[in-house]
């Protein structure tokens, strides 16, 4: 008898319809087969007759009833991951050969964070055109809780940036590029902006800008807050928006957290200032995660070793403000 993985494989590739992927898809959003039934146009018996195929070929049960519906088991779940990978990857194609059709060579989907955004990105896509000029790139901002999905189904082939240190790391590559540290920063106007030997002592009057509650930088802030005698902000503003923040930052005396590549252009033109004060936190790695090697296309291919020049570029040594 063929090893129960080798028999798995051979039903997958020889039984395993799409409509069957896209019906479990369906089935794990709506969380009831008769949902998803209507949505592909099917009778419900024929929609439980394919579920309980699926369970068949692939010897787990895929669902749970409840009360409420369904609910995914592990193996649901698992299956229903690898099914939206499918889906993306079968669009993806789709996408490829219908740019390749209007001309451009190819198409990369790529995710930022603001580690990334001002210097890093900017430069690869530079580069990346001066190879392949006719690659059509689309780009993403976000955090990690926002992009990693996306990363995961398919949607997104890269994310660039802070690496996330815990969370969003199965299935996927991460590669470092260069260490990054953190800075205060402030507007010009802010009497701060000009002394030396800033203490924390002296920033506690301000308000402070600070990065979404899921991220690391954040966790890592309200931590150093709490050490500080249970310190709270006067006043507090969340932002991932950095055109937001720099404008505040330029009308408002807020104290900012920024990663020191992302504010060294507008510290350089005068349009912000860095505040003598070194935090004790928030230094981490910058770098991209995708889902390996395999996955990429030829264009993604070629952007990734745009990102890696431009890193060597300007991650080595990294520029003191």
């Amino acid at each position: 008898m063929a090893p129960r993985h080798t028999r798995i494989v051979e039903r997958a590739l020889t039984r395993l319809k799409l409509r069957q992927l896209r019906l479990l898809v369906a089935v794990g959003q709506h969380g009831s087969i008769q949902n998803a039934a209507h949505d592909l146009g099917i009778s419900q018996p024929a929609a439980t007759k394919m579920i309980q195929d699926l369970e068949l070929d692939f010897e787990v049960k895929l669902f749970d009833r409840t009360n409420r519906g369904v609910v995914p088991t592990v193996f649901g779940e698992t299956l229903i991951r690898h099914g939206k990978l499918i889906f993306a990857q079968v669009s993806n194609a789709a996408q490829e050969l219908d740019d390749l059709n209007e001309g451009n060579s190819g198409r990369v989907v790529v995710g930022t964070l603001l580690a990334a955004s001002p210097s890093l990105l900017p430069m690869a896509v530079e580069r990346l055109f001066r190879d392949r000029p006719k690659v059509a790139i689309k780009i993403v901002e976000g955090t990690n809780e926002v992009l990693m999905p996306g990363l995961l189904s398919g949607e997104i082939d890269m994310v660039v940036g802070r690496l996330p240190s815990q969370r969003h790391r199965e299935n996927i590559t991460q590669e470092k590029f260069f260490d990054e540290r953190i800075l205060a920063v402030a507007g010009t106007q802010h009497p701060l902006a000009n002394q030396p030997n800033v203490s924390f002592e002296d920033l506690k009057p301000f308000g402070w800008i600070l990065p979404p509650v899921e991220t690391t930088l954040r966790r890592q802030t309200e931590q150093f807050f709490i050490r500080q005698g249970q310190y709270v902000p006067g006043t507090a503003i969340e932002s991932v928006s950095y055109l937001a923040n720099r404008s505040l930052l330029r009308t408002h005396d807020f104290i900012g957290l920024m990663p020191a590549h992302v504010a060294a252009l507008d510290i350089q033109s005068g349009l912000l200032a860095s505040i003598d004060w070194a935090a004790p936190f928030g230094a981490g790695p910058v770098g991209v995660s995708y889902r390996g090697k395999q996955s990429l296309s030829p264009a993604g291919s070629t952007f990734l070793d745009a990102l890696r020049a431009a890193a060597d570029q300007i991650g080595r040594p990294q520029p003191q403000i």
